[in-house]
């Protein structure tokens, strides 16, 4: 038997096996919407680990377009710990839930007219375990960690695929933003080595996306003072003074370092009553529950958490937090009865967090890009330019390290004849990464500006130039 024989064999093979392996329902419709659902919406879960000891439960969203043509997304939320519905619900999905009318009996569902499933196949997925409504069987598997979700996120979608054989051949991006960031690089070389080592099945990868995302905690977490600056948060004595007594360091400073703490001190004064993931809008932390710990480490700001979000609004006062509204609709019965979750799995839903064992062991991506150069990728990384959580300056810093060839200057680009951002490209050999602010963004910045972000989406999809 010839290599593509063989190929051809392992494959159907693992197709016959993993065929009924894993439950899926597709849902045509859910409590809070009237009517059947205008998109396909299918959930199950995946068996990965030791005797498939963890669950992980997934939402997918086939393309509103041309399902067998446009690409696969694997989608990842931040935390460690934010659901996939989470991601669906106020980032990229179609639909979203009626804060404005919700009186805490069950949310009503609402479309959203930018939703990226117009264009693309989406997976969201409920990792690492513990998260949403994945599971474990037993106490060990709730241990997790960058490493381990990163190996069993690729186990989950090597059987995803086989169980969806007709999505093997189109194009595979993995994605993801804030915390997930972090992950992507890392999920996207597992499959190239799987390529590699002639796994089956074969993916078409074709690149990555990272939104608003964790790369390096001392590059990003440093990154805050410079862009609280450059915004005019703070005064110019007060960043000279933290620049040359903390010596740009001002993640992980030296506690002993009298001067430093001074000056951090007084920077944490200014920044104290601002709103981190959107500085435009009014700072409501004590009106939301917030995730107990999202894994980011304290630094100088009171809350450090990138993925603690405040739906933004028109009105300059605090409203219901989309935490509320959400634990509401995903912990109502009827809801979980509809979308299929198995019965005594989890106690109590949440949208981010669930109490899980998690252990963060790769401090930086980085080391991840610099090899994913070589092997050609078409990336695009984009931030929201009012997010401080994790500023733009980040991604810049890194990627400047990466020593890149620029082959599109720094530029406006528009969205209705209206700058919508701004954009750089760099390439080197197949390796292309495309970088864009998105102007008027918060964390995350599709939820605060969806026309633009699919607009940036679409084109970088179609190779076009923003």
């Amino acid at each position: 038997m010839n290599s593509i024989g063989l190929d051809g064999f392992l494959l159907l093979l693992l197709l016959l096996l993993f065929s009924n392996g894993a439950p899926q329902a597709i849902i045509k419709t859910l409590p809070g919407y009237s009517g059947n659902l205008p998109f396909k919406l299918e959930t199950g879960y995946i068996g990965v680990g030791e005797n498939e000891e963890i669950q992980l439960f997934y939402y997918f969203m086939e393309s509103e377009s041309n399902p067998n043509m446009d690409p696969l997304l694997l989608w990842m939320a931040g935390g460690p710990g934010c659901s996939g519905l989470y991601s669906i619900v106020y980032d990229i999905g179609p639909c979203t839930l009626d804060v404005e009318n919700f009186d805490g009996s069950l949310p009503s569902i609402i479309l959203k007219p930018y939703s990226w499933t117009k264009v693309a196949n989406i997976i969201f997925i409920d990792a690492p375990v513990g998260t949403g409504f994945s599971y474990a069987n037993t106490s060990r598997g709730y241990s997790s960690s960058d490493i381990k979700s990163t190996k069993d996120i690729f186990t989950f979608l090597r059987k995803w695929l086989l169980n969806h054989p007709m999505f093997i051949k189109n194009r595979l991006y993995i994605a993801g933003e804030s915390y997930g960031g972090k992950l992507v690089p890392m999920v996207a070389m597992e499959i190239l080595r799987g390529n590699e080592e002639r796994l089956q099945p074969q993916m078409s990868f074709q690149g990555y996306i990272i939104g608003n995302g964790l790369t390096d905690s001392n590059i990003d977490f440093n990154a805050r003072i410079p862009y609280a600056h450059r915004m005019a948060l703070i005064s110019d004595e007060y960043f000279e003074l933290a620049k040359i007594s903390c010596d740009g360091k001002y993640y992980n400073h030296d506690p002993n370092n009298v001067q430093c703490t001074y000056a951090l001190q007084r920077i944490q004064e200014c920044l104290s009553r601002i709103n981190e993931v959107q500085i435009l809008e009014p700072s409501c932390a004590n009106s939301a529950p917030k995730p107990d710990e999202f894994g980011w480490p304290q630094t100088f700001l009171k809350d450090n958490s990138i993925d603690h979000l405040v739906l933004p609004t028109a009105k300059q006062d605090c409203h219901v937090p989309n935490y509320v509204v959400s634990n509401n609709w995903a912990n109502d019965r009827t809801v979980q009865e509809a979308l299929y979750i198995r019965k005594g799995t989890i106690t109590r839903w949440r949208t981010c967090y669930n109490g899980i064992s998690y252990k963060q062991n790769v401090e930086s991506a980085l080391e991840y890009h610099k090899i994913l150069i070589k092997k050609g990728c078409h990336v695009l990384v984009f931030n929201g330019d009012h997010d401080m959580a994790a500023p733009y300056m980040g991604p810049l810093k890194w990627i400047r390290i990466l020593n890149l060839t620029t082959d599109d200057d720094w530029r406006p680009w528009l969205v209705n004849g209206q700058v919508a951002g701004y954009t750089e490209r760099y390439n080197k050999n197949d390796f292309n990464l495309t970088f864009v602010t998105v102007k008027g963004a918060g964390h995350s910045a599709s939820w605060y500006k969806p026309k633009e972000c699919l607009t940036m989406f679409h084109r970088w999809l179609s190779r076009h130039p923003l």
